[in-house]
């Protein structure tokens, strides 16, 4: 049976699947695992890209369970690359490349560093149609599944978590799960006649962005506020100040332009974090 809805082949197989990776949305989990381990006094690379390889197979789990269910569960997308066995068939790959990455740091790791990394899985796996049905969880599922790459990439070098990794990683949780209302928000019309509710359709768009930019600025706040207490870098406030400014543009544009500016606001926003820890001795910060 052909894997494929847009030819056979071994190309058109590989181009369906390939479809399923969305560089967007895939660079940031990733990049937040490669984060955790610069957040530790030293980094093993084989372990380190191990790590980012499980995050990678969880998100694309994500992404092909998300399709699967939106075309052939709900009706709602009008086309898609795989067939329903392609699916199925690229969720076993990649639960099974998941899995082979979760043995390979138990060996390499500790039990701690499973425990973190298991359940992004999970998230990917159960975000369609279970976790996507009301305001909190498809809000914070795609946001906490990056907190937990922070929190694992940190835990496969270190064997443990410091207070200035779960720091990082709740600024993580609330600065993106205020950009995935703004991102919800652009199918507020669609969302709303299926009943789907995301935080635009619980509370109405104005109310949806009041609480989406006020999650943002709390992120952002704490980050200031954590380097003037000397729990994160001194430069790590100019993070804020840069993905601040991103927001301030992003306020006076559409939810599908926000939603672009904002995503790439957060990669500048990783980025200067990286540098402010990488660059900056650590040992006072522990």
């Amino acid at each position: 049976m052909a894997l494929a809805t847009g030819g056979s082949g071994k190309g058109a197989t590989l181009r369906a699947y390939a479809s399923q990776v969305h560089p967007v949305f895939m660079t940031p989990p990733i990049a937040a695992s490669l984060f955790g381990a610069v957040l530790a006094d030293g980094i093993d690379p084989l372990a380190a890209a191990v790590h980012a390889v499980a995050i990678f197979a969880a998100v694309y789990t994500a992404h092909v369970k998300d399709g699967y269910v939106d075309f052939y569960g709900r009706g709602e997308d009008e086309s898609h690359p795989l067939t329903a066995r392609g699916c199925r068939v690229g969720l076993a790959g990649s639960t099974a490349l998941f899995s082979g990455c979760v043995l390979a740091l138990w060996a390499l790791a500790t039990p701690l560093a499973v425990a973190l990394t298991l359940p992004t899985w999970a998230i990917g796996y159960l975000h369609a149609p279970q976790l996507d049905t009301n305001p909190l969880t498809t809000t914070t599922g795609y946001p906490l599944g990056i907190a937990l790459s922070i929190l694992g990439g940190v835990a496969v070098q270190a064997g443990t978590v410091s207070p200035l990794a779960l720091a990082f990683a709740v600024v993580f949780l609330v600065l993106l799960s205020g950009i995935k209302v703004i991102d919800d928000a652009q199918d507020y019309d669609y969302d709303r006649s299926i009943r789907k509710r995301t935080v635009a359709v619980a509370l109405g768009p104005s109310r949806a962005y009041a609480v989406a930019y006020g999650l943002m600025a709390a992120a952002l706040l704490a980050v200031v506020a954590g380097a003037a207490l000397e729990l994160f870098p001194p430069t790590a406030a100019l993070a804020a100040a840069a993905f601040g400014a991103v927001a301030a543009i992003a306020r006076r544009a559409d939810p599908e332009i926000a939603t672009m500016l904002l995503v790439r606001g957060s990669y500048v926003f990783l980025a200067v974090l990286v540098a402010a820890v990488r660059f900056e001795p650590l040992a006072t910060l522990g």
